[in-house]
C-alpha cells in the first residue's frame, strides 16, 4: 500500500474563512478522496495558524483575550470545512500544546546543528503577512505587495536562520528534483530569487508576546512564523512524541499553498529541514488567486465571495465543482455569478442530473422500483458505451497526477455526454412501445444504470454528496463506504436491486431574463438584411480548444480560400461528425479572438434549451453559394 500525505497551508485566523482559503482546501480533499479511492494509506492536515502581533492586536480591539479571538474563529473555519465535507484526517492549531512542544524541538534541532544565532535586525515589517520585507520588495509608500497597506520599521534583537548557507544546496535539489515545485511557473520564480541571492532570516520576534516561547531563552520573545507556522506539517504527525506515526507519513507526498506563501514553503522550509536532518516533502503546488468580476477581492470595496452564501443558494456539490472544474488549478481565475449559474446549469442539470433523471424514469415506466436484467448481447453503441465507461478512470489518472482537474472532469464529463448519446441513440422510448423488444429495452436501461454506478465513483472525489445520491437512487447506497476504483468493472451493479427515492439532484438554476418591448426598432428591412452575407462553406478540419468544453475550431472553406471558424458545438458534435459537411456562416462577420483563436465568421444553429442543430446544405452545392 501507498501511502500519501496531504497537506493545506494553515490558514491565518485574522479574520473568518474565506473563498481563497476554501478553494486550496477543496483541492487537497479533492487528491486525499482521490487517494483513497487508489487503496493508498492517506493522511490529510488542515489547520490554522494562531500566533502573532496581528492577532494581539485584534483581540485587543475586539476586547477579547487572544485565545477566545482564536477559538472563536478557528469555529468558523471548521463549521466551514464540515458544510464543504472536507475529509481531514487532523486538524492542527498552533496554540495546541502538541504543536507547541514540536515547534520548540526543532528550533532546537536547527540551533544545534550551528544554523541559528542571535543578532540586531531592522527591517520593513507587514503586520498582516507577518513578514519581513526588503526595501526593493515593497510598493511605492514602502507599502505591503500583498496587502497594499503601510509596512512599519522595525528594530530587534533576534534569532537568524542561516539561510544563505543553504542557496547553493536549494538550487540544486530543485534543479535536480524538477517536479518539487509546481506549476513550472512557481518553479521558475522560486529559482530566480534563489540566484539573486538569500539573506539569513529572523526566525524569533523580541516584540510579541502571543507565540511560542524561544527554548532555554523565554525572555527574548517568541518563535516566529517559519519555525511556528512551518513545523505544523511534522507537528501534527508526531515529530515530538510519535516517532512511528511521523515515520509513517513524512515527508509529505503534496503541500497544497497560494502562491502568496511561495516563498515561505520552496525555500525557508526546505532549508530549514536540511538543517535538521529530514527529507523534503515530494511536492509544493502554488495555485493561482482569484478575482470577481475582473476585480481583486477586497473587503473594503465589498467585492467578496463568501462560501456559506454560495453553499445556502447552490449547495455544497455545485460549489465544490464548480471551483475544481471553473479553472486551471496553478492559474489565477476569475469569478462571475453567470459563468458559475451556466457551468451549474451546464454541466450538472442538463448532463448529469438529466442522465440520471431520464434513466429512471425509464426504468420506472417499464420495469417499476427494479433494476432490469440484461437480457440482449451486446451491441455496437452498447460496445462503445462499456469500452468508454471501462477506460475513463485511467483517462482521467494521468490529469489527477498532476493536480489538472478541470482536463480530468473533462474526461469524465466525456462518459456523461456519451451516455446520454447513448440513450438517445437507442431511444428507448420507442422500444418500450413494442413488446418483442422488452429485452433490449432492458439491457440498454441497465446499461444506462451500470454508466451510473461508474460516475458515481468517478465523480465522488469531486461531489462526494452527488455520488451518494446516485448510488441512494439506482439501489446501492449501501455501497457508498465500499466502492474505490477496483469497482471500475462492468457488471457489479446487480439486477433486481429495489430503485431509492428518485428526485433531482440538480435542479436547473432559472435566471429571470428582463422582457425587452417589442419596437419598431427591434424590426429590420430588407436592405438591412441584404447586409449579412450568408455562404455556403465546407468544413475541413474540426478540433477541440484546449481548455475550453464547450468550443470547436473549425477550418472552413466559403469559395474562397479556408479561414477559421469558433464554434459553440462542442457539446453536441464530435469534431469528426462535422468534416465533410456544408454548413452555412455568416461571411462578412467582423473576426474576433476567442480563446486567443482568431475567429473569422459564424456558424449557424437551431438551438434550443436542451438541443442545438447545426445548419447543413443536403444537395451538392459548392462553396461560396450565397444563402438567401
Amino acid at each position: 500500500m501507498n501511502k500519501f500525505y496531504v497537506t493545506t497551508p494553515i490558514y491565518y485566523v485574522n479574520d473568518v474563512p474565506h473563498v481563497g482559503h476554501a478553494y486550496c482546501t477543496i483541492a487537497a480533499d479533492v487528491m486525499a478522496r482521490y487517494h483513497r479511492l487508489m487503496g493508498d494509506d492517506v493522511f490529510f492536515l488542515t489547520g490554522v495558524d494562531e500566533h502573532g502581533q496581528n492577532i494581539e492586536r485584534i483581540s485587543a480591539e475586539k476586547g477579547m483575550s487572544e485565545q477566545e479571538y482564536c477559538d472563536n474563529i478557528t469555529a468558523r473555519f471548521m463549521a466551514l470545512w464540515k458544510r464543504l465535507e472536507i475529509s481531514n484526517d487532523d486538524f492542527i492549531r498552533t496554540t495546541s500544546e502538541r504543536h507547541k512542544a514540536a515547534a520548540q524541538k526543532f528550533f532546537k534541532v536547527v540551533r544545534d546543528a550551528g544554523d541559528i544565532y542571535k543578532a540586531p535586525y531592522e527591517s520593513w515589517y507587514c503586520v498582516r503577512c507577518e513578514k519581513f520585507y526588503r526595501e526593493n520588495e515593497l510598493l511605492e509608500g514602502n507599502s505591503c505587495p500583498i496587502h497594499e497597506l503601510p509596512a512599519e520599521w522595525v528594530k530587534e534583537e533576534n534569532y537568524f536562520f542561516a539561510l544563505s548557507k543553504y542557496q547553493d544546496k536549494l538550487l540544486k535539489f530543485i534543479n535536480d528534483n524538477p517536479d518539487f515545485i509546481q506549476p513550472e511557473s512557481r518553479r521558475n520564480e522560486v529559482i530566480s530569487i534563489i540566484e539573486s541571492g538569500l539573506d539569513d532570516r529572523s526566525v524569533t520576534r523580541s516584540t510579541v508576546k502571543w507565540g511560542i516561547p524561544i527554548p532555554d531563552d523565554p525572555d527574548s520573545g517568541v518563535l516566529y512564523v517559519w519555525v511556528d507556522a512551518l513545523s505544523n506539517y511534522i507537528s501534527a504527525i508526531g515529530y515530538n512524541d510519535d516517532p512511528e506515526t511521523m515515520e509513517r507519513y513524512w515527508p509529505a507526498e503534496l503541500h497544497l499553498i497560494g502562491k502568496e506563501i511561495l516563498w515561505f514553503h520552496a525555500i525557508i522550509w526546505p532549508a530549514l529541514l536540511m538543517s535538521a536532518g529530514l527529507p523534503l516533502p515530494k511536492q509544493i503546488f502554488g495555485h493561482g488567486w482569484l478575482t470577481k468580476g475582473g476585480k481583486k477581492l477586497s473587503k473594503t470595496t465589498g467585492n467578496v465571495i463568501v462560501p456559506d452564501e454560495l453553499i445556502d443558494e447552490f449547495g455544497t456539490d455545485a460549489v465544490r465543482y464548480f471551483f475544481i472544474r471553473e479553472y486551471t488549478f496553478g492559474s489565477d481565475g476569475d469569478f462571475t455569478r453567470d459563468a458559475f449559474i451556466n457551468r451549474i446549469n451546464g454541466d450538472l442539470a442538463n448532463d448529469l442530473g438529466n442522465l440520471l433523471n431520464r434513466t429512471l424514469a425509464m426504468v420506472k415506466q417499464n420495469f417499476g422500483d427494479y433494476v432490469p436484467e440484461p437480457m440482449d448481447e451486446l451491441q455496437g453503441t452498447d460496445g462503445e458505451l462499456v469500452e468508454l465507461a471501462q477506460k475513463t478512470f485511467e483517462l482521467a489518472r494521468p490529469y489527477m497526477d498532476k493536480l489538472d482537474f478541470s482536463t480530468a472532469l473533462e474526461t469524465i464529463w466525456e462518459l456523461v455526454r456519451r451516455a446520454n448519446k447513448y440513450i438517445d441513440e437507442s431511444a428507448p422510448w420507442q422500444l418500450a412501445k413494442e413488446p418483442d423488444k422488452q429485452d433490449r429495452l432492458a439491457t440498454i436501461l441497465y446499461n444506462c444504470i451500470e454508466t451510473l454506478r461508474f460516475l458515481a465513483i468517478l465523480v465522488s472525489p469531486f461531489m462526494p454528496g452527488a455520488s451518494r445520491q446516485i448510488l441512494d437512487q439506482i439501489g446501492l447506497g449501501n455501497k457508498t463506504d465500499e466502492y474505490n476504483y477496483d469497482h471500475l468493472k462492468w457488471g457489479f451493479t446487480p439486477a433486481g436491486v429495489t430503485l431509492g427515492k428518485v428526485e433531482p439532484i440538480f435542479p436547473r438554476i432559472e435566471v429571470e431574463k428582463k422582457q425587452q418591448p417589442k419596437s419598431k426598432d427591434s424590426e429590420i428591412t430588407i436592405d438591412d438584411f441584404k447586409k449579412v452575407d450568408l455562404r455556403v462553406a465546407e468544413v475541413l478540419n474540426a478540433e477541440k480548444i484546449e481548455g475550453a468544453d464547450r468550443l470547436l475550431k473549425l477550418i472552413v472553406d466559403p469559395g474562397t480560400g479556408a479561414r477559421t471558424v469558433v464554434a459553440g458545438v462542442a457539446e453536441h458534435y464530435n469534431p469528426d461528425e462535422l468534416v465533410g459537411k456544408k454548413v452555412v456562416i455568416v461571411a462578412n462577420l467582423k473576426p474576433a479572438k476567442v480563446r486567443g483563436v482568431k475567429s473569422e465568421g459564424m456558424i449557424l444553429a437551431a438551438v434550443s434549451k436542451q438541443e442545438l442543430d447545426i445548419l447543413t446544405i443536403e444537395k451538392d452545392i459548392p462553396p461560396g453559394t450565397r444563402v438567401r
